[in-house]
């Protein structure tokens, strides 16, 4: 498991593509290193949903301040991830240049 709250910007777009293409497993895999990083948790959120698990799903939504609301689809909070880990602030919110 990595340092929480320091996963590579790159392993967790790469997740967020895995799941977007519904490779919920492998995404899973890549949450599950990083757990304790806030996006990390997350993604660990929705692909536990995707999996049909929400009791561990909604316990990963607790983990990162957020709650599942089942009027958002996980292709939704996906692209909204996407879009968080596209932009500059980002890096900078992480401690990054």
């Amino acid at each position: 498991m990595a340092d929480p709250g320091q996963a590579p910007i790159e392993e967790l777009r790469k997740a967020v593509a895995l799941a977007q293409s519904g490779d919920w497993p492998a995404a899973h895999l890549i949450a599950q290193d990083h757990e304790g990083d806030r996006i990390a948790n997350w993604i660990h959120a929705i692909v536990h949903r995707m999996e049909g698990d929400l009791s561990n799903s909604r316990y990963w939504y607790e983990r990162c301040g957020r709650e599942l609301d089942e009027n958002v689809s996980t292709a939704q909070e996906l692209e909204e991830i996407a879009k968080e880990l596209a932009g500059p602030e980002v890096n900078r919110a992480r401690g990054r240049s």
